[in-house]
């Protein structure tokens, strides 16, 4: 059995964990989080919803969605995917929720992953995603997907990168500042609509959150090389699940 592993690790075509790298060595996590995002329309009573999450324990967030005096955004979070097919599910069939009307044009799923430099994955795939959707501070959020065309991947590898830093830099700014974080998921074969990633800003004020896609507009990777982008979804927080650490968000968006 140890060959097998050792085998299946050397293969970089099915070695699927997440890399990072600390001290000038590799190193890699099985573990990530799943984030799912779901809208609702017809809530009349915002507070119910609430109570019904806080008893069912799910972890996540609940907002008001800006676009409609009725509708709600959730986002869910688990390591394991049998979380949202067993009991979201049946928190989502209940009396309370299971009275809403669905979005399904706003349904997203997406999981955390790693891009190969990072020196903590545990805080990249797992406290950073969660600490961003529990901070009570983070109230106003916009989730939307995004799709890139299949040109970018044909680009070298250095301009890839050059593109990325250019896109990155924006965020990162932002981020420094305190304006606005992110909430960075793939979707590669997980979204209905074929899309790539899930985004999720969060940030205490609504506006830098609009200006950070509007900076972003104007990058390369925006204006060549994304085929599509939202729908988007703009909200404000509700309720919130408790934050599992209390770990102060200092680093940067990107």
């Amino acid at each position: 059995m140890s060959l097998d592993i050792q085998q299946q690790t050397a293969d970089s075509n099915t070695d699927i964990r997440e890399k990072g790298r600390r001290n000038g060595q590799t190193i890699t996590s099985d573990r990530r989080l799943f984030v799912q995002f779901l809208a609702f329309g017809g809530c009349r009573n915002i507070k119910a919803v609430s109570a019904a999450l806080e008893e069912a324990a799910i972890p996540g967030a609940l907002y008001s969605d800006i676009n409609d005096a009725r509708g709600i955004g959730l986002a869910v979070y688990s390591e394991d995917p049998d979380f949202f097919v067993t009991t979201l599910r049946n928190t989502l069939a209940g009396t309370t929720l299971g009275a809403l009307t669905p979005k399904p044009e706003y349904t997203m799923l997406g999981r955390s992953y790693a891009i190969g430099y990072e020196s903590d994955l545990e805080e990249t795939l797992i406290r950073r995603p969660i600490r961003r959707l529990t901070d009570p501070a983070l109230r106003w959020v916009v989730w939307y997907p995004v799709r890139r065309s299949g040109r970018f991947q044909q680009l070298s590898a250095d301009e890839q990168r050059t593109i990325l830093m250019e896109h990155g830099g924006i965020g990162r700014s932002f981020g420094k500042a305190g304006l606005a974080h992110d909430i960075r998921l793939a979707c590669f074969g997980l979204d209905k609509n074929d899309n790539d990633f899930v985004i999720g800003l969060v940030g205490s004020d609504l506006f830098p959150l609009s200006s950070v896609v509007e900076r972003m507009r104007k990058t390369r990777q925006t204006a060549e090389f994304l085929t599509n982008l939202g729908p988007f979804f703009v909200g404000k927080v509700a309720w919130q699940s408790k934050i599992p650490d209390n770990q102060e968000d200092t680093d940067d968006a990107s």
